[in-house]
């Protein structure tokens, strides 16, 4: 088995692999900076209450953008799975040809997502919008070039900055709303949450397609924490939550 750990701002989201079937997941917050024997046992216990053994593992794939938690997983792993964890960074073989002004800038969160995506439709066109605490939008060609993206705050960052920035307007649960106009504060927020973001994307999307496939439009993949809201909006046409889980496993066979 394989044990697969992408660590994003807000969550540890981990991915339990029998060969290419993801068996499991499970979260845990990344708030508080949590210590490298605070995530070790954390592990072995969600793993422990889903009937797997924590000894049962081959190796271990991680991806971070958060730097500081990188040191505390990896002392997790070995102290608590005996295991050096494979962590895709600048300089491991991906697959892809990184056209970023510096490759080194980019989210290693966004590359798992790339590989993952050109492994799930090789030789097509793909933009990959993923839906976390930010929403990154990735442009990758059928000859496998990450050619860049963009970057735009994520649905539930949105609403806390409401929160907290005003004086009224309170937090709000995320939902996808019928209609825009809200008959009410809460579901107005929620309206423009939803379709705010959603407007943002449609239009990314077509300034994308023209820029960076002469108007021949791409196969769209929505994933991330957040994708199931839009799981019925036609501009997508693929929704797959756990691309990056399947991202690192991939990386992980390409370097092994």
């Amino acid at each position: 088995m394989i044990l697969c750990l992408d660590v994003g701002n807000s969550l540890v989201v981990g991915g339990v692999f029998a060969g290419e079937e993801l068996r499991f997941q499970f979260r845990v917050t990344t708030h508080g900076k949590p210590t490298s024997d605070e995530l070790g046992v954390f592990l072995r216990s969600a793993l422990r209450e889903n009937d797997i053994d924590p000894a049962g593992f081959d190796a271990i794939a991680m991806c971070s953008v958060v730097p500081d938690l990188i040191h505390s997983l990896r002392s997790a792993c070995l102290k608590y799975f005996e295991l050096e964890p494979f962590v895709l960074q600048p300089g491991v073989k991906t697959g892809l040809r990184i056209k970023y002004s510096d490759p080194r800038e980019v989210g290693t969160d966004r590359i798992a997502d790339a590989i993952a995506a050109t492994h799930r439709f090789p030789g097509e066109d793909l933009i990959v919008v993923d839906f976390g605490t930010a929403t990154t939008i990735e442009v990758v060609t059928g000859e496998r070039d990450y050619l860049g993206g963009a970057i735009l705050p994520g649905v539930r960052l949105s609403m806390e900055a409401l929160d907290a920035g005003t004086a009224k307007l309170p937090a709000v649960e995320i939902v996808a709303p019928t209609l825009a106009i809200g008959r009410s504060t809460t579901e107005s927020i929620q309206a423009g949450l939803y379709f705010g973001t959603l407007g943002a994307i449609r239009l990314l999307i077509d300034r994308i397609t023209e820029e960076a496939f002469a108007g021949r439009r791409p196969i769209v993949v929505a994933t991330g924490g957040f994708s199931s809201l839009y799981r019925d909006e036609p501009d997508f046409d693929h929704v797959i939550p756990d691309l990056i889980l399947h991202g690192l496993r991939l990386a992980l066979a390409m370097n092994s």
